[in-house]
């Protein structure tokens, strides 16, 4: 039976991110690790939920992490820098502005489209050795066992091997994740009665690289520069006026997001095809159980309003990526010193990739970040998004003081660039 050291379930951004991060690593004897990325969706364009229409805000921290994991100089020429960011309340005057050069970086972060770099990323695992791409594939069963995870595909896949074994099994298949689900992991759950409609607009002035982010009493609004001139729209609102505003056509739907958003970009022109997703909070508050963890939005899914959630998923994928480079040293150190002399710090001989020392180490490593951005995102969205008269006073408030002080708006684009 084929043995691999790493088998992840979901190949979307979070879950190709790890196999290609982690297919650079080696092992003692200098041999690649054995990967299989299981995917039931083909790659193509509007058939993988994962790489839609949509895009994301890469935080100029993400830039780093993806240089570290061998993966920003693929992703460079479909970035689009985002250089200043415009925050604001509907009806009141405080708004805050952050410039990149005021704090001597390139850009505050980058808006990435996720279908072309779903494509992009898809042809280099294809072409990697080291990994197995198996998709179309779904998994039917799983077991765990002491030194193992053994897995079984569905019957219906056109593949060999339908059955194997794994070091470490990771769930990097949405916050419905399968795997997630049957380990019943404990987990916290809270409906935002909101939904989000994405679409890309166009609009009369150009962005010239800038974001937007206008609260209103029905929630946040967010303008992210694309290519093209275009942007991505992030339009946050209760659920009963999403439903009437997917309901409307393109004139009336662009009249009524102008009367939300103003006249900062000019007129609003045109919109592409509206996607609606409802809004909630579900948190894995330990996403991991022998021999299997959970990344990205299979641990963790947010509200939109700080545009962290990618950033916080990423970060899971270079935490694990670093602990199992950490193992592999460990091992390698081991085999050449048998008098364990040079044995890194806090890492164990008898460890292993997926192992109780590696997995609780890794949890160590993303506990904090995990509950200080889950906890952000949930203040924020009840905050911002309500029109009872001293909350938007107090918002209003906020935003003029956080303008006059250098100190808080410093932190507010320490926040945004996703600086820990």
């Amino acid at each position: 039976m084929t043995h691999y050291d790493v088998v992840i379930n979901g190949g979307g951004m979070a879950g190709a991110m790890l196999a290609l991060g982690l297919s650079q690593l080696s092992q003692a004897d200098g041999s690649a690790l054995r990967i299989a990325l299981i995917e039931k969706s083909l790659p193509e364009q509007n058939l993988h939920p994962g790489f839609d229409a949509r895009s994301i805000a890469l935080a100029s921290h993400s830039q780093d992490l993806l240089q570290q994991l061998g993966l920003w100089p693929l992703l460079r020429e479909l970035a689009t820098p985002i250089t200043a960011i415009q925050v604001s309340d509907q009806g009141h005057i405080g708004q805050v502005n952050l410039q990149a050069q005021d704090y001597s970086v390139p850009a505050l972060g980058y808006v990435v489209e996720l279908n072309p770099v779903g494509q992009l990323l898809y042809q280099q695992l294809q072409q990697h050795p080291a990994i197995d791409l198996l998709c179309p594939a779904q998994i039917q069963a799983w077991q765990q066992a002491p030194d193992k995870v053994t897995v079984t595909l569905d019957g219906d896949d056109q593949l060999s091997d339908r059955q194997f074994t794994t070091s470490l099994l990771v769930a990097a298949d949405g916050n419905h994740s399968q795997i997630g689900r049957q380990l019943n992991l404990p987990r916290r759950r809270f409906d935002y009665q909101q939904s989000a409609i994405i679409a890309n607009v166009q609009t009369a002035m150009p962005h010239q690289n800038r974001a937007f982010e206008r609260f209103t009493p029905e929630g946040p609004i967010a303008l992210l520069p694309m290519s093209g001139g275009r942007c991505s729209l992030v339009w946050c609102v209760s659920n009963a006026r999403a439903n009437q505003l997917m309901d409307l056509d393109e004139t009336a739907f662009l009249c009524e997001l102008q009367q939300a958003f103003g006249y900062r970009l000019g007129r609003i022109t045109r919109t592409g095809t509206r996607h609606c997703y409802p809004l909630v909070l579900d948190e894995v508050t330990r996403p991991w159980h022998h021999r299997v963890v959970l990344v990205g939005n299979a641990a963790h899914l947010l509200h939109p309003i700080a545009g962290q959630g990618f950033n916080l998923g990423l970060r899971d994928v270079a935490a694990l990526v670093e602990q199992v480079r950490q193992v592999l040293s460990s091992v390698g150190a081991s085999s050449e010193n048998p008098t364990n002399l040079v044995t890194p710090i806090s890492v164990t001989n008898h460890d292993d990739i997926g192992g109780y020392q590696m997995l609780s180490r890794y949890w160590q490593s993303r506990q904090a970040d995990q509950a200080e951005l889950v906890g952000m995102t949930s203040v924020l969205a009840l905050l911002f998004s309500n029109d009872h008269p001293v909350l938007a006073a107090g918002r209003n408030l906020g935003l003029m003081t956080m303008a006059a002080c250098s100190s808080l708006k410093h932190m507010l684009a320490w926040q945004a660039m996703g600086k820990r």
